[in-house]
C-alpha cells in the first residue's frame, strides 16, 4: 500500500506542476518527467526536474516532485529525508494544517497529503488524522483519483486507531464518490463519438477494473470496521462480497479467518488461516530498531511490541508473574500511555510477591496451618503455634523502587502511573488521538449532511482514551479500570505498611459511582484493615457489617462485547465470562462469612470478647468445618485463653474445629476453600490486540 500511496502522489505532483499557465518548454519538461516517473526510470525524471528547477526556481512543487523521485529512486528507503524536506517546504510556503480555512490552501494539498502519509507509517496516527481531516474539508475541488486516496488513507487511520463509525461513514462517501465516477465516466465516453472506440474501449475496460479494485477494498475495510464492532450480522453479509470480488486471497481469508474466531468457530478459523499459505508469501525484513535505510513500506510490519504485549498478558494468566513482568517491562516502553498495561505490570509485582493460590490453599484445612511444632513431653509439653503474620514485610533491600524490577514499591509506582493518565472528568474522557470535537467531514452538499448524521452517531463513540496497542477504553471500561486500579492501590498500600494511602485508596474505590458486588466487598475489607492498623476499630467495624455485601459478582463486562456488538448477534460468540479466583468467596455467604470472622477480630481488640465469639458462633454456622481457615481457629483459641478455658483451647487444636461444642447448619455442604484473612487483589480481565492483516 505504501507503493501505491507514493505512486500516486508522484503522479499527481507531477500533473499539478505542468498544468499551471506556464511556457511550452516548461509544460514539454513537466510531461517528460510525468511519464519517465510513471515507468520507473526516475533517473531521467530527476534530469527534467532539475532543468525545470533551473528555469523556475520559486516552484516549491519541483522541489516537492524532486523530493518524491529521489525518494522513490531510493526504494523508499530514505524516509527521514522526504520528511525533513516536507517540512522545509511547509516552512517555506509559510503553511500550517491548523491554518488552513479556504480554498486557497488547496494548491498545498498534495504537500499535507505526503505528510500524512509519512506520518501514518510512522505509525504517528495522531497527527496524521488531523492532516487527513483537513485535507477532507476540502476534497470537492480535489481530482478523483487524489480524492479517493485521501479518503482511503482516513479510514485506514480511523481503523488503526479504532474508530470504526467514522470510518463506515467514510466508506459510505467513497461509495458515492466511485459510483459517481464511475456514471460521469460512461456518460463522457457514449458523447465522444465513433472516432477513437479502440481508446475509449481501452480506457474503460482500465476504469472498470479501477473501479472493481476500489470496490472490493471497501468491502474488505468495511469487514474491518463490523469486526472491531463485534456486528457480526452486518460483517457476515460483507464477507460474503469479499470472497465475491477478492476470492481466496490471503486478506480475504484471513478476515474471513477472523470472523469465524469471533463466533467462537476456531477449528474453522485455523483451517482458513491454513488454506491462506501465508507461508508463501514473503516474509518480514531482518532489520534493526532504526528507521532510516528501511523501506517506507516495512516500518509498519514490526510487530515486535504488540507480541510482548500479549506473550506477557499470556504468561500473567498462566501463573508465569516474572516472565510476563519482564515482556510488559518492555512493552510499556512503546506504550507508555497506555493505563491498562501499567495495572497488568503492577498486577504482576503483586502475583509474584504473593505467591500463588496453590500455595495459599495447601493445607489449609489440615492441622499444619495452626501448629507450628511441638517442644517438651509430658508435664513440660508446649504447643508452638504458627505465627500468621505478614506485616512490615521489607520487598525492597535498600534499592530504589523506581528500578523496574518486580517488587511491590514498583507496583505502587506502576499504579501511580495508571492513576495519573486516566481523566479526571469520567463524564467527558478526552477523545482518542485528540481528535477534534468539530465535525471534520465537511465538503458538498450531499457529504455535508451524511457528515452530520455521522457526527450525532458517532458522538458516543468518540468518548474513549488510548490504550495501544489494545482497543481504545470506552466511557465504562474506563470506570471499570479505574474500580480495579483503586483496589489494587490499596492491596499494594496495605502490603506496603502505608495504612494512610491505603485507606484513600479504598474510600475513592466505594466512592465510584458504577462500582462492582466484588470491588465494593474488597474496598470494605481494605478499609477495615487499614483502620485496624490505625487504632480506629470503631470506623473499622462499620466496614466490616456483613450487611455491607450484598453482591460478590465480579459484574465488569468484556471488552469485546463493550465494543459496540449489536443487540441479539452475540449468541455465537466465545463465552468471555471471567472465572472467580480460588481463594475468592463464591457466594455472598461466603463473604458474609469472611466479615463475620474479620468482625470478630475487630471486636477482639477492643477486648469485646462476647460480641467477637458470637460472629465466630455465626460464622461457623453459615460454613462447613473444613472450610474454616486456620487464622478463624487462631482466633477462636486466643478467645478460649483469655476466658481461661485452657482446655478448651487444647480441645479446638486437637480436632483442628473452630468450636466443637457448636453443631454447624451446613455440615453437608462442600465448597471451595478459601482464606478470609489475607487480603484479595481484584482481577481484571486484559483486551488483546488484534492484529490485521491487510
Amino acid at each position: 500500500m505504501a507503493a501505491d500511496k507514493a505512486a500516486d502522489q508522484g503522479t499527481e505532483k507531477h500533473e499539478g506542476a505542468g498544468t499551471s499557465g506556464i511556457t511550452d518548454q516548461e509544460k514539454e519538461l513537466s510531461s517528460s518527467a510525468l511519464q519517465a516517473f510513471l515507468a520507473g526510470n526516475y533517473d531521467a525524471c530527476l534530469q527534467h526536474l532539475n532543468t525545470l528547477q533551473d528555469i523556475n526556481k520559486d516552484d516549491y512543487k519541483i522541489t516537492l516532485n524532486t523530493a518524491v523521485a529521489e525518494f522513490c529512486k531510493s526504494n523508499q528507503t530514505t524516509t527521514d529525508n522526504l520528511r525533513q524536506t516536507l517540512n522545509q517546504l511547509k516552512n517555506q510556503v509559510h503553511s500550517a494544517v491548523e491554518e488552513m480555512d479556504g480554498l486557497d490552501d488547496v494548491e498545498n494539498s498534495m504537500l499535507y497529503y505526503n505528510q500524512a502519509v509519512i506520518l501514518y507509517h510512522l505509525r504517528q496516527y495522531t497527527e496524521a488524522i488531523s492532516v487527513g481531516e483537513k485535507l477532507y474539508q476540502f476534497i470537492e475541488p480535489f481530482e478523483e483519483k487524489f480524492a479517493q486516496a485521501v479518503c482511503f488513507l482516513l479510514v485506514d487511520l480511523y481503523l488503526l486507531t479504532y474508530q470504526a463509525e467514522k470510518a463506515l461513514h467514510l466508506l459510505a462517501v467513497l461509495e458515492k464518490m466511485i459510483s459517481q465516477g464511475n456514471n460521469n465516466s460512461k456518460n463522457g465516453k457514449n458523447e465522444s463519438g465513433n472516432n477513437t472506440n479502440k481508446d475509449s474501449s481501452n480506457q474503460k475496460a482500465e476504469s472498470g477494473a479501477l473501479v472493481e479494485v476500489a470496490k472490493s477494498k471497501i468491502h474488505q475495510y468495511k469487514v474491518r470496521a463490523y469486526i472491531q464492532m463485534k456486528s457480526l450480522k452486518a460483517c457476515k453479509r460483507e464477507i460474503k462480497s469479499v470472497m465475491n470480488t477478492a476470492g481466496n486471497s490471503a486478506p480475504s481469508l484471513f478476515l474471513k479467518s477472523n470472523f469465524e474466531y469471533l463466533r467462537g468457530n476456531y477449528r474453522k478459523a485455523v483451517k482458513l488461516l491454513n488454506s491462506a499459505n501465508i507461508a508463501e508469501h514473503p516474509g518480514f525484513m531482518k532489520t534493526g530498531k532504526k528507521f532510516s535505510g528501511r523501506p517506507m513500506c516495512t516500518l509498519l510490519t514490526n510487530k515486535r511490541y504488540e507480541l510482548l504485549y500479549n506473550c506477557g498478558i499470556q504468561l500473567l494468566h498462566i501463573g508465569r508473574p516474572l516472565a510476563a513482568f519482564e515482556c510488559l517491562i518492555e512493552a510499556v516502553q512503546v506504550y507508555h500511555s497506555n493505563p491498562r498495561l501499567w495495572l497488568r505490570i503492577a498486577e504482576c509485582c503483586i502475583a509474584a510477591n504473593k505467591g500463588t493460590s496453590e500455595q495459599e490453599t495447601k493445607g489449609l484445612p489440615s492441622k499444619k496451618g495452626i501448629v507450628q511444632s511441638i517442644v517438651g513431653q509430658g508435664y513440660h509439653r508446649k504447643i508452638v503455634l504458627a505465627s500468621q503474620s505478614i506485616q512490615n514485610v521489607v520487598y525492597n533491600d535498600g534499592q530504589s523502587s523506581a528500578i523496574p524490577v518486580a517488587s511491590m514499591e514498583f507496583a505502587a509506582i506502576c499504579l501511580r502511573n495508571a492513576l495519573l493518565l486516566l481523566p479526571e472528568d469520567q463524564q467527558e474522557p478526552k477523545q482518542e488521538n485528540g481528535s477534534k470535537t468539530s465535525n471534520p467531514l465537511g465538503g458538498n452538499t450531499e457529504n455535508s449532511e451524511s457528515s452530520e448524521a455521522c457526527s450525532n452517531k458517532s458522538h458516543e463513540g468518540d468518548k474513549f482514551i488510548a490504550a495501544p496497542p489494545s482497543s481504545p477504553l470506552k466511557k465504562q471500561e474506563l470506570e471499570n479500570l479505574r474500580c480495579s486500579i483503586l483496589a489494587c492501590s490499596a492491596y499494594v498500600a496495605l502490603a506496603l505498611g502505608d495504612n494512610l494511602m491505603a485507606l484513600n485508596h479504598a474510600d475513592k474505590l466505594l466512592q465510584q459511582p458504577k462500582l462492582s458486588g466484588s470491588l465494593k466487598f474488597l474496598g470494605h475489607l481494605y478499609a477495615a484493615e487499614a483502620l485496624i492498623s490505625l487504632d480506629r476499630i470503631s470506623d473499622a467495624i462499620t466496614h466490616l457489617n456483613p450487611e455491607n455485601v450484598t453482591d460478590v459478582s465480579l459484574g465488569i463486562s468484556s471488552n469485546e462485547q463493550d465494543q459496540g456488538s449489536d443487540k441479539g448477534e452475540n449468541e455465537a460468540m466465545e463465552s468471555s465470562g471471567k472465572q472467580t479466583p480460588q481463594c475468592y468467596p463464591s457466594s455472598v455467604t461466603s463473604a458474609r462469612t469472611m466479615m463475620l470472622f474479620n468482625l470478630g477480630s475487630a471486636y477482639c481488640l477492643r477486648s469485646e470478647y462476647d460480641k467477637a465469639r458470637k460472629c465466630l458462633h455465626q460464622a461457623a454456622s453459615l460454613i462447613h468445618p473444613k472450610e474454616i481457615p486456620p487464622e478463624a481457629i487462631l482466633l477462636a483459641v486466643y478467645l478460649e485463653l483469655q476466658n481461661g478455658n485452657t482446655q478448651l483451647a487444647l480441645q479446638i487444636i486437637k480436632r483442628n474445629q473452630l468450636l466443637p461444642s457448636v453443631k454447624t447448619l451446613s455440615d453437608m455442604r462442600k465448597k471451595p476453600v478459601f482464606q478470609p484473612v489475607h487480603s484479595l487483589q481484584p482481577i481484571q480481565m486484559p483486551a488483546f490486540t488484534t492484529v490485521q492483516r491487510k
